[in-house]
């Protein structure tokens, strides 16, 4: 007994959630990269990794060796938050912005990226 048909509608739905994948992560590059535009950075730098986290961390005002720490599990979790924080700042945003970034980045950084929001310079430490 042969049986035909069935295979194609999830043929089509898997690509439907590719397709908006695909969306959100063009949308979230395109995000990261006008924030480092809007902080005076390349933007060809949010999309190299290791150096958009040097990157990151100049526009935090951090110490370039925080790299390191981004390396040690469950250290960069922490430090993760507190980049983001400045991250934050340095566009005149507060810490719930910042944790905002840390959490939710695909959703806040096109926010951050695309928005109003001016780059004011690094927080001082």
């Amino acid at each position: 007994m042969e049986q035909s048909g069935g295979g194609g509608g999830g043929a089509i739905f898997m690509t439907l959630i590719m397709l908006f994948w695909l969306a959100v992560v063009v949308l979230v590059i395109a995000g990261f990269w006008k924030t480092f535009v809007k902080a005076g950075k390349p933007g060809w730098a949010s999309i190299i990794p290791i150096y958009n986290l040097i990157v990151l961390l100049e526009i935090a005002g951090r110490p370039i060796w925080w790299v390191i720490l981004m390396l040690i599990p469950l250290v960069n979790f922490v430090i993760h938050i507190l980049i983001s924080i400045d991250i934050a700042k340095a566009f005149g945003k507060g810490a719930g912005f910042g944790l905002g970034l840390a959490f939710l980045g695909p959703i806040f950084y096109p926010v951050l990226g695309f928005g109003s929001a001016q780059y004011v310079g690094s927080p001082q430490h």
